[in-house]
């Protein structure tokens, strides 16, 4: 985002269906939350290697498969996020020569890697690699992992979303909640706007697929939020 078209930007608030199910967990009665931060992430690609072969002539013992390498790695990244409360998907992978009949020569994979603290992603990220190296070593493969990005947690203006909440709840009061995806507001936070966000809630906590809902009701609480947010902004901005 370049400065320049930034400078008359005073504020900036975003109105997003929750990308969860924070709201509907722990804040039942409430259809409507602001945001804290957005949690750091990134990706890692790891390159499994071996030994592409035959899939009915070559006898398991011989074989150097990198996809089982993989697999033991998918495996581990899914236990020690759920270990230490964080998120980790491997969601992408390309497999040559990718054929039926073909034991996999090579095997690279995508994590994408997500928590509330930088330190414990990078952990899970150096727990994950090492237990993919020793696994590596047993299957005869091999594996490097290259981290492609990594970004920081972004903590939105603790300042304008006092304001919002007391604009929308007279004396304050709504649920303040982060958000392990990513949003516009990020990146203008990033660029040194202040910034805030309203999350609606989102009962299926389906995000990106057909499954993702909001009730109209709360929908319309999101919009009235956000305009109330905005009226108040606007005013004191012209006092």
């Amino acid at each position: 985002v370049q400065l320049d078209v930034l400078a008359g930007v005073a504020a900036y608030v975003e109105l997003h269906v929750e990308q969860g199910r924070d709201l509907v967990r722990s804040y039942e009665d409430a259809p409507v939350a602001l945001g804290s931060q957005i949690w750091p992430h990134g990706r890692w690609r790891f390159d499994f290697t071996g030994e592409a072969n035959h899939a009915g002539t070559t006898r398991m013992e011989d074989r150097r498969n990198p996809m089982l390498t993989y697999a033991m790695t998918a495996l581990a990244a899914d236990k020690q996020a759920r270990l230490a409360d964080l998120r980790a998907t491997f969601g992408r992978v390309e497999v040559s020569p990718n054929g039926v009949n073909a034991v996999p020569g090579r095997v690279s994979a995508w994590l994408d890697a997500r928590g509330a603290d930088d330190a414990a992603v990078q952990a899970l990220v150096d727990t994950v690699a090492r237990q993919a190296t020793e696994r590596a070593d047993r299957d005869g493969t091999a594996v490097t992992v290259t981290a492609e990005s990594v970004t920081a947690p972004v903590h939105f203006d603790a300042d304008l979303t006092a304001r919002i909440d007391a604009a929308i709840v007279d004396g304050g009061g709504l649920p303040v909640i982060p958000t392990g995806a990513g949003h516009d507001a990020g990146v203008l936070a990033e660029a040194g706007v202040p910034t805030a966000m309203l999350h609606v809630r989102n009962p299926t906590g389906v995000s990106h697929a057909p499954g993702e809902h909001a009730e109209t009701a709360d929908c319309l609480a999101g919009v009235e939020a956000l305009a109330d947010a905005l009226e108040r902004l606007t005013r004191r901005g012209a006092e």
